[in-house]
């Protein structure tokens, strides 16, 4: 039989390379949405802060290239694209290329382990538009199959405790016992289509990680917010929650970016600088664990739904009513 796809899709979320690039990136960003100037201005500022340079691009690159390593070990030569929601390399110009040498079925992996419109829904929808150029262009269509779910699986759940148990050792040593782990994840608003998934999908993957990293106590908030004052989000926001706690007692604190692939500039912004300065006006101890980066359990973990998404449909196309592995 032959083989049921002949490409791999790693689709990410996009980030500026250099201080040029943050207007325009954050107008692809907010395409569609009604956000005050001011408000987007004060968000360019927390890129000017990095220098106009999101670490994702680079990290997302490492990811696919440890990718394409492993799924070469394990017998499955694949190309690996990278197609990027927000900035170059876009998603449109991805897929007209994969189009251009010959490609017409690719595995597609979406770089966000929980389900949500914005997290999942909304890329893929991206992928469906930029297919329809391509096609409208005079190529030929390039399908996308996904990968099943993968928030739970060992690989990314021991990566994410590896890297809370390296950040519990930067606290003092009296302070390791007492410390809380706490979960952060992008807040989205409570009407967003599948927000319940959304939310039970981070509590799950938030307890296995906090067993694996041998935590007791735990907690999930979120970051991030955006939108208007007066409509609601998830929550409660991370500073929020580290001064409420510390009020009550709480000693010392671990924060994972659980609900981020990366160490991106909302990573590096909200965690490293508001909720770092917020604990330091208040004086509680805090460490912040690396996201999975390129973590080598994790690109393991993407060359494993990879791999498994391929030999499923070796067998055939499955009928709808049979589930997926």
């Amino acid at each position: 039989m032959a083989r049921p796809f002949d490409a791999v899709l790693v689709v990410a979320f996009g980030g500026p390379q250099g201080m040029a690039d943050i207007r325009p990136f954050l107008a692809n960003v907010l395409r569609g949405r009604r956000i005050p100037p001011s408000r987007v201005e004060e968000v360019a500022t927390h890129y000017e802060r990095f220098g106009g340079v999101s670490p994702l691009t680079a990290i997302t690159m490492r990811q696919a290239d440890g990718l394409r390593e492993r799924l070469r070990a394990r017998g499955i030569d694949l190309p690996v694209f990278v197609g990027m929601r927000n900035w170059h390399p876009l998603l449109p110009d991805t897929v007209r290329a994969m189009a251009g040498q010959g490609i017409t079925r690719a595995v597609g992996f979406v770089c966000a382990a929980h389900r949500s419109y914005s997290g999942c829904a909304q890329y893929r929808q991206n992928v469906v538009d930029a297919r329809a150029e391509t096609v409208a262009s005079g190529a030929r269509d390039v399908e996308v199959t996904y990968v099943g779910d993968w928030h739970t699986s060992d690989g990314f759940v021991q990566a994410n405790a590896d890297h809370v148990r390296a950040a519990r050792e930067r606290l003092a040593a009296p302070l390791r016992p007492k410390a809380r782990l706490v979960f952060t994840a992008h807040s989205i608003p409570m009407s967003m289509a599948g927000v319940e998934r959304y939310t039970a999908q981070l509590l799950e993957a938030a307890a296995r990680v906090a067993a694996a990293a041998g935590f007791s106590e735990w907690a999930l908030v979120y970051q991030s917010r955006s939108g208007r004052p007066e409509d609601p989000w998830l929550g409660p926001d991370i500073s929020d929650y580290l001064r409420a706690e510390h009020a009550r007692g709480l000693a010392a604190a671990v924060v994972s970016p659980l609900g981020f692939l990366c160490d991106h500039i909302e990573v590096l912004y909200d965690l490293d600088h508001e909720a770092a300065e917020t604990c330091a006006e208040i004086g509680l101890p805090m460490v912040r664990a690396a996201a999975v980066n390129d973590h080598p359990l994790f690109l393991d973990t993407m060359a494993e739904v990879i791999a498994a998404t391929i030999a499923w449909y070796s067998r055939g196309i499955p009928l709808t009513i049979v589930p997926r592995p």
